[in-house]
């Protein structure tokens, strides 16, 4: 004879499912979406929670749309069995592409200046086929190869394992509460940008207590990030002892913040308060790539830094609208839009974004952006690839018209090898007409996650790891007022009596002040006439 009470349960109660529809009449709900008459309170659209073990709090049910969902203990798995059916082809792309490193293997590659030559053997190159058990990714032709070259691979075999889990993890369908993105907020609160942690903090992000979220997080904030790290006024980079910041790049960089951080104008939404608005600040993003597709919630974040100030993100490259046509069909090209330029106007009252698939040479020369203002115009490459072989001949005519402009010029590399090789082809090519702005090094708002470049998966990176600023060699010299006038100028030494000379070249002349008196004279030998004044001519 049972002794269950008869107001007891069953041991088996079916709980309620976010699919199923309630039996309650939709006048017995609250306008809030809550059912409170099923057992417990729970979101009418969210689906069921299971029990979890401590420490694994807000995981779902491993089981949705027909495929089960990876759990953050469950996030490791080999590239080529994953449950992922993109990260499997991602494997099969490996192993049609990339090369087995070890040694016996000819060489696959071409070794740059830098590095030195290594012996190979005499086996013909073979594309990888053995998945690592540590971290999953295929990095050798055998299991043979990978044991003798395993001491090697251990360099970069937790960062692959890395890179793997945080693939599987975007992938897991869980819920990704470091993609919510706070508002605008007072301007008394001051910004910190000191490092990641502080600017998260002080923007009144929602905390993130795991290193993976993480990362995930700053995989994306790091392109507005670094922008305004740069750009704001209390940027990390100064004049100091150990600071990045130059002299040429102060004068640049006051001139913007000028604009972005003006004085209060006293304006109001009264008709007596209206008072001229300065025009947006324009960001000219050259050679766009995955920049140009990120969410703009992504992208509004840099007006939180600049409340009172209006941008203008310029994306431009043949690639900036890839992978993108199904959301923005590219316009045709009329006389109204010649470039067929896609453009996304209020975004909010602060943003407008507009996107040209064009090389910037053609559109400089068709003045589409003339004038240029130093004190509302900026550059920014985004790991442009200056002095990679395959991508340098594209910068070959477009570098010239950005050192024309004399406008900042922010550029970041992937690494530090790619951001000095980048370096040593502007100064390789433009000789000394660079000023830097910026000195070279890692970037405080670099990306934390790590990638991996899938046609030689030991080469790993991180998105924008180093930053650095240059811009056209404006060059100046003083008159007899001491007002400094932009010219092309040359200094040279008196042999004689050993005082320093100026000689500006004008007009296809030198002119050289020796002594007290101006000379006029056809090339560095000869002295030919000399003018009656002192002073430089006036229409250099």
């Amino acid at each position: 004879m049972s002794t269950k009470p008869e107001n007891a349960q069953p041991s088996s109660v079916q709980r309620p499912s976010a699919k199923t529809p309630s039996s309650n009449p939709a006048g017995k709900r609250f306008a809030s979406g809550f059912d409170f008459s099923s057992t417990g309170q729970r979101p009418k659209n969210e689906p069921v929670e299971a029990p979890t073990p401590p420490g694994l709090e807000y995981t779902p049910v491993p089981e949705t749309e027909g495929r089960p969902l990876l759990l953050p203990n469950n996030l490791f798995h080999k590239f080529s069995e994953s449950p992922s059916p993109e990260i499997r082809r991602r494997a099969a792309f490996m192993r049609q592409n990339a090369w087995c490193p070890h040694p016996d293997h000819q060489q696959t590659r071409v070794v740059s200046e830098t590095e030195a030559p290594k012996k190979t053997g005499t086996k013909p190159p073979a594309h990888v086929d053995f998945d690592c058990p540590d971290c999953g990714i295929p990095v050798a032709c055998c299991e043979e190869h990978w044991a003798e070259d395993y001491e090697k691979h251990l360099e970069v075999c937790d960062t692959l394992r890395e890179i793997n889990e945080d693939d599987h993890d975007l992938r897991s369908g869980r819920f990704f509460p470091e993609f919510e993105y706070p508002g605008d907020q007072i301007e008394e609160v001051l910004v910190n940008m000191t490092n990641w942690d502080t600017l998260l903090y002080t923007r009144e992000f929602r905390a993130i207590n795991d290193e993976r979220s993480l990362r995930q997080a700053t995989r994306l904030l790091t392109y507005p990030a670094t922008i305004g790290s740069v750009l704001h006024e209390l940027s990390p980079y100064d004049l100091s002892k150990n600071g990045r910041l130059t002299p040429e790049g102060l004068k640049s960089l006051s001139a913007l913040r000028y604009t972005l951080h003006p004085a209060r104008t006293g304006s109001s939404g009264e008709v007596k308060g209206i008072k001229p608005a300065p025009p947006p600040a324009r960001i000219f993003i050259l050679g766009a790539r995955a920049e140009s597709s990120l969410p703009r919630e992504v992208w509004v974040q840099l007006t939180h830094l600049f409340p009172r100030v209006a941008f203008h993100l310029i994306f431009i490259g043949p690639e900036s609208m890839a992978n993108r046509e199904n959301e923005f069909p590219l316009p045709e090209r009329t006389p109204g839009n010649p470039f067929g330029a896609v453009v996304e106007d209020r975004l909010t009252n602060t943003l407008k974004i507009s996107t040209f698939v064009e090389y910037y040479h053609t559109l400089h020369k068709a003045g589409q952006f003339y004038p240029y203002d130093p004190y509302f115009d900026c550059f920014m490459l985004f790991h442009p690839g200056l002095g990679h072989p395959a991508s340098a001949h594209e910068w070959e005519e477009t570098l010239p018209l950005l050192l024309e402009t004399k406008v900042p010029i922010l550029a970041t590399g992937y690494t530090q090898f790619d951001m000095e090789r980048d370096i040593d082809w502007v100064h390789k090519t433009m000789g000394g007409e660079v000023d830097m702005l910026l000195k070279p090094g890692e970037n405080r708002f670099r990306s934390l996650r790590w990638d991996i470049n899938d046609l030689d998966p030991q080469d790993i990176s991180c998105g924008n790891w180093g930053v650095w600023g240059f811009r056209g060699k404006r060059y100046a010299f003083i008159n007899k007022t001491k007002s400094r006038i932009t010219a092309n100028c040359l200094q040279i030494r008196n042999r004689d009596q050993g005082q320093l000379n100026t000689s500006v070249l004008c007009r296809n002349m030198y002119y050289i002040r020796m002594h007290g008196a101006l000379y006029c004279i056809m090339n560095k030998r000869k002295l030919l006439t000399r003018q009656p004044s002192g002073d430089f001519p006036l229409y250099l």
